[in-house]
């Protein structure tokens, strides 16, 4: 039997709709065509024998049921963007047909997208159980089996205004596959143009709390029902167990940041706490003049350890470890990046403080986003205040990072290990030491962070950004099947 697609699009402007109807008309399996018009939308034309569904949002609990209510065929196609879309040749009979074979629940694929008239090749990453984020980049064009579609739809228990779509896509992975077809099949328009580094802060911006919110609850449960929630039961530790040459050390690895690596020094020296300290930096073989200055620092002020790796594959994770196995580290490991410094000189106490006050095994901070000369740039204050002591280990796992900065009971990460990578090091530690421990906070801000165009993720090329999402789903993967394991 025929497949027949029933089609889901955003209303925008009259000529960019008529232009993708037109498109999708290309198909001979698309059997209708909706427009979805929201409170967001003007409303608009028309064409000839397009049916108008009026709705609150795009990716609302209340759009997915509507969707759900029209579908009479056997697959959705929902577009998400109000831009011309631009289909290859029998995209949607290639979806459809890798849907079939397969017997996928949902089908998503590389495409191409237009930026500034240019057209640019954009690959999207294969999807995996650890593929918890939100912000999951599928593109615009998601092709659902209607079947399940509908299935997920009668489990919705929530009302969702930002949400939705999300809660269905993680119903539809419970019991059925999303698959990524690697083909560039379709060109949309790219609308948001800032580069990677001002796009990574969004699910902390304030003005996106209550987004955050629901998201958070969806994925609460979408744990809860494939059996990786855990409950807010902890291991205690005891913080004085052992000896230590100091109580707490600052690790701070480095390569070529001659232009900052001085003020970040000595923003540790300049720190007062009422114990004593040391901050070991690892060099990775600078070349810039970045040695020269540590060497000079040591030799006015021997709390700096000033250490060269003597091999040559370390990465950030490498260099960490290579800091806390030295006999001179401290009871608790302290971070502090080479372009950041420290906001006063009572920041190390506070840290330590706290690991005594909520007996945690890791502390993780807040910081402030500055430009290289310390003026304040937005979103400002970093906190994670979506981190909750009950529910923050479960909702680390829909999110793309915990936050900084971030200090460890040293015994604790001499045991679980740090990757030896250079970006998401600190996410994956992170997780495993919450499936055991608590992890403390404050709130209030530590740091400044400086953000300028040598900062390493500023602004990162599809492939790079790909390669770090791509790493931190494994990451979520492993970590949720170890918790899967824990709860048989």
């Amino acid at each position: 039997m025929k497949s027949e697609v029933y089609c889901f699009i955003a209303e925008g402007r009259y000529t960019d709709l008529v232009k993708t109807i037109s498109e999708l008309r290309k198909s001979e399996l698309v059997r209708k065509i909706f427009v979805l018009h929201t409170h967001a939308t003007v409303r608009t034309e028309i064409p000839e024998g397009i049916e108008i569904i009026e709705t609150d949002r795009l990716t609302s609990t209340l759009t997915m049921r509507k969707i759900a209510d029209k579908a009479d065929g056997n697959f959705i196609f929902l577009y998400t963007k109000s831009h011309m879309l631009q289909p290859g040749p029998w995209a949607i009979e290639r979806m459809v047909q890798a849907a079939n074979d397969v017997h996928a629940g949902m089908v998503y694929s590389d495409h191409y997208v237009l930026r500034d008239e240019h057209l640019l090749p954009n690959p999207v990453i294969d999807y995996q159980h650890g593929s918890l984020r939100d912000d999951f980049n599928f593109g615009s064009c998601l092709l659902f089996r209607a079947q399940y579609f509908k299935e997920s739809v009668s489990l919705i228990s929530d009302d969702f205004q930002f949400a939705g779509l999300y809660d269905i896509r993680l119903k539809v992975s419970q019991n059925h596959r999303i698959i990524r077809l690697p083909e560039y099949l379709y060109t949309e328009v790219e609308t948001d143009l800032r580069n990677s580094g001002e796009k990574q802060f969004d699910y902390v911006d304030p003005k996106n709390r209550e987004v955050q919110v629901e998201m958070e609850k969806a994925c609460t449960r979408h744990l809860k029902d494939i059996g990786g929630w855990l409950k807010p039961k902890f291991s205690e530790i005891d913080l004085s167990f052992e000896k230590f040459p100091v109580e707490a050390s600052v690790i701070i690895p480095v390569r070529n940041r001659a232009r900052t690596i001085g003020d970040a020094v000595r923003s540790v020296l300049s720190q007062t706490p009422d114990f004593p300290f040391n901050i070991i930096v690892v060099d990775n073989h600078s070349t810039d003049g970045t040695t020269d200055i540590l060497k000079q620092i040591e030799a006015e002020d021997q709390r700096l350890i000033h250490l060269i790796p003597e091999r040559n594959d370390l990465g950030i994770g490498g260099c960490w470890t290579l800091a806390i196995m030295d006999h001179r580290c401290g009871r608790f490991a302290i971070q502090l990046d080479s372009d950041d410094i420290y906001i006063d000189n009572h920041v190390v106490g506070k840290i330590v403080e706290t690991f005594y006050r909520e007996n945690c095994a890791m502390v993780v901070g807040s910081y402030q986003m500055v430009n290289f000369k310390l003026e304040e740039i937005p979103p400002g204050l970093i906190d994670h205040k979506e981190w909750t002591p009950d529910n923050g280990r479960n909702n680390a796992l829909r999110i793309n990072g915990l936050g900084a900065p971030r200090a460890f009971y040293t015994p604790v990460l001499r045991e679980v290990k740090i990757p030896n990578v250079s970006y998401g090091e600190d996410y994956a530690v992170g997780l495993r030491i919450s499936r055991d421990f608590r992890i403390g906070r404050i709130y209030e801000s530590l740091y400044l962070c400086r953000r300028w165009d040598e900062n390493s993720d500023a602004a990162l090329s599809i492939e790079k950004l790909n390669q770090h999402n791509l790493y931190k789903d494994r990451i979520r993967t492993l970590e949720l099947f170890a918790r899967q394991e824990l709860n048989l």
